[in-house]
């Protein structure tokens, strides 16, 4: 089904839901049929907080179902193969049969933004469904301990993503100088979708690291040592940082230290302060042992923080509302600066607006109270999906719909952002 401009509220809330429906595998929610016919980590976790206050089972079910994939490490896979649909790169690829640490679910190799803790934090706010914590708890403690064991690869606090793949924001600019560091790789790899709408892409020199990454038997010391790419990324360690914060408030109801998740937070917030800042967040190439200066949406997750100075709040808020990106554009938020030589407003990351980053922004927002940039970014997104629908992306200069259709956090979050405004 193709969800159509809706006349009201009620009518949209209705769509979402019907969207989401669809979108079920029985298992687990797939982002959007045909392209993506598998179970995506980061985006299950905006799924269930957009269905906590409307489907609380479903909001469970789904976040348990990613979880079935976590490996004994604690790594929680950026994807869990529920179906035998193909797609590439698919079970094939990544052999995670062969790796001792795996769960019987095929998984990639690869990890997603550990949202997960404050996805927890949110079903339970909504729901009080204290079981559920003492459910799911133990997982995501696990997934905060591989993150800090094996990911900190800069010795400094801060997780590394070590493939564009784990960022969530896969064609994002910010990587560019990192892939064009790496050998000039062939592959042949073709995918009519994306190849159409991500020409001059580096999909071969992912697929590269990949291999790269699987034949190293997906091994932290390799990654320590050898993998050509790890990158400190604010976003990830942004939304990395909320989840620690959300699971120590969480802990007494775990019977649980919150002390670790806490003193893990701020961690985070020093290195985050130290190593990623100079006037704004910027993204810190470990290899290249410098700061990735170009900005992008990715530079104000760590806004999500609500421990951040004042007066870094006060910045970044500048810049977020200035010419460079929403002050210029009808619609929120430019996933990259509009003044970059690499702004395209109709390429995946490097331009368009996104639902789900405008609705971390907008949580980020709140977090800080500032009122009227929540019910900016509240409205604008809204206008989005009254517009055109829920899809992938959308323009951030006319709000026409981009990528795939019926897209599940789209719908997910929509319903989220409705039940505000309603007052639910």
């Amino acid at each position: 089904m193709e969800a159509r401009p809706a006349v009201d509220d009620a009518a949209l809330g209705r769509e979402a839901l019907s969207v989401l429906e669809a979108n079920w595998t029985g298992a687990a929610t797939v982002p959007a049929p045909g392209l993506y016919p598998h179970q995506w980590s980061w985006d299950s976790a905006f799924i269930a907080m957009g269905l906590a206050r409307y489907r609380p089972d479903r909001s469970r079910a789904e976040l348990l179902s990613l979880l079935r994939g976590q490996w004994a490490t604690g790594m929680v896979p950026h994807i869990v193969f529920h179906t035998p649909e193909a797609y590439f790169p698919g079970p094939s690829v990544w052999r995670s049969h062969d790796h001792d640490a795996a769960p019987r679910l095929l998984t990639s190799g690869l990890t997603a933004p550990p949202l997960h803790g404050l996805a927890l934090w949110w079903i339970y706010r909504h729901t009080g469904d204290a079981d559920f914590v003492r459910r799911a708890y133990p997982a995501l403690a696990a997934q905060d301990g591989y993150l800090a064991a094996a990911r900190d690869l800069g010795g400094a606090g801060l997780a590394a993503i070590v493939h564009p793949w784990e960022s969530g924001m896969d064609d994002s600019p910010v990587w560019d100088s990192a892939l064009a560091a790496l050998p000039e790789i062939r592959y042949g790899y073709r995918n009519v979708d994306l190849d159409e709408r991500h020409p001059d892409s580096d999909h071969d020199r992912y697929v590269w690291l990949a291999l790269r990454y699987r034949n190293a038997g997906y091994r932290a010391e390799y990654l320590r040592d050898e993998h050509p790419f790890a990158i400190e990324d604010p976003m990830f360690n942004g939304i990395w940082l909320a989840s620690c914060q959300a699971m120590a408030e969480l802990a007494p109801l775990a019977q649980a230290d919150p002390a670790p998740h806490a003193e893990r937070a701020e961690r985070i917030r020093r290195a985050l302060l130290d190593r990623l800042w100079d006037g704004c967040f910027y993204a810190r190439d470990l290899r290249a042992d410098r700061l990735i200066r170009v900005r992008t949406v990715g530079g104000f997750g760590p806004l999500l923080d609500p421990g951040l100075p004042g007066e870094h709040v006060s910045a970044i808020v500048e810049i977020l509302e200035s010419a460079r990106f929403m002050g210029a554009t009808g619609y929120p938020v430019p996933s990259c600066e509009i003044r970059a030589t690499q702004f395209d407003r109709t390429r995946y990351w490097r331009g368009p607006s996104w639902v789900n980053t405008n609705w971390l922004l907008r949580r980020a927002a709140a977090v800080h109270d500032l009122a009227p940039l929540r019910e900016q970014l509240t409205n604008g997104t809204l206008r989005l999906v009254r517009q055109a629908g829920f899809r992938e992306c959308f323009d951030p200069f006319d709000g026409s719909g981009r990528g795939c259709r019926d897209f599940s956090w789209s719908a997910a979050l929509t319903l989220d952002l409705l039940a505000d405004t309603v007052g639910a």
